[in-house]
């Protein structure tokens, strides 16, 4: 079977995206969408009808947001968070997100096709909570192969 990588990243404004200390940044995630959407190894996102992920409430506190994307493997995710523009906007992370006290960026890997759920995403959350990096659910610097 032919596996694909699957990521959920969390994060927890300083105010709600629409307040204007999250203004710049809520000015370029299109950019930064688009930036992934063109990148080698991107294959799917999660966005609503507005092609956005920033109104979709998968926690009960309003300020966190996700984005969730699957990926060909670990190296060609790296390379979009580490290696493009991407990088720039994640070294600002503090200017307008808090610092969560528990994991905010979980992998893990997929059957080929398979569109990954809010639900299943914040279960390998939970996984990678409790019991570390395992080959279910680990963090980026402890990938696991596929099985």
């Amino acid at each position: 079977m032919t596996y694909q990588l699957a990521q959920l990243n969390i994060a927890k404004g300083k105010e709600r995206m629409d307040h204007p200390l999250l203004a710049e940044f809520v000015e370029n995630i299109s950019r930064l969408n688009a930036l992934a959407e063109q990148a080698d190894g991107f294959i799917w996102r999660l966005k609503d009808e507005s092609g956005d992920a920033l109104a979709i409430e998968a926690f009960s506190d309003p300020t966190i947001v996700i984005n969730m994307s699957v990926w060909r493997d670990v190296e060609t995710l790296k390379n979009y968070v580490y290696s493009s523009d991407h990088l720039a906007f994640m070294r600002r992370k503090k200017e307008w997100f808090t610092k969560l006290e528990s994991n905010h960026l979980v992998l893990w890997w997929i059957p080929k096709g398979h569109i990954p759920t809010i639900e299943e995403a914040k279960e390998k959350l939970r996984h990678l909570e409790e019991k570390g990096s395992t080959p279910e659910a680990f963090a980026i610097n402890q990938p696991y192969e596929p099985n």
